[in-house]
């Protein structure tokens, strides 16, 4: 990351001195579910640690139908 990122809507927050991705949209804060799973788990392959925990949760799957590129909360507020 070289260049200073200074907008506070689109700045790459930290989580245990890892870097998770964040932008605001329609005024709710969303971040990088890859980048959220490698901070909390310590995964190396945090794509693959999602793919097997949607493999054995399947309403985790189904949050993520379509690709879960722009995943919206499936619960309201949250």
């Amino acid at each position: 990351m070289s260049e200073q990122n200074t907008n506070p809507e689109t700045r790459i927050a930290l989580f245990q001195r890892k870097e998770v991705r964040r932008a605001i949209h329609n005024g709710e804060w969303w971040f990088v579910i890859t980048d959220v799973v490698a901070a909390l788990t310590d995964s190396a392959a945090a794509a693959d640690y999602l793919k097997k925990l949607r493999k054995r949760d399947p309403s985790l799957a189904e949050v993520f139908k379509g690709g879960g590129t722009n995943c919206p909360p499936p619960w309201p507020g949250i």
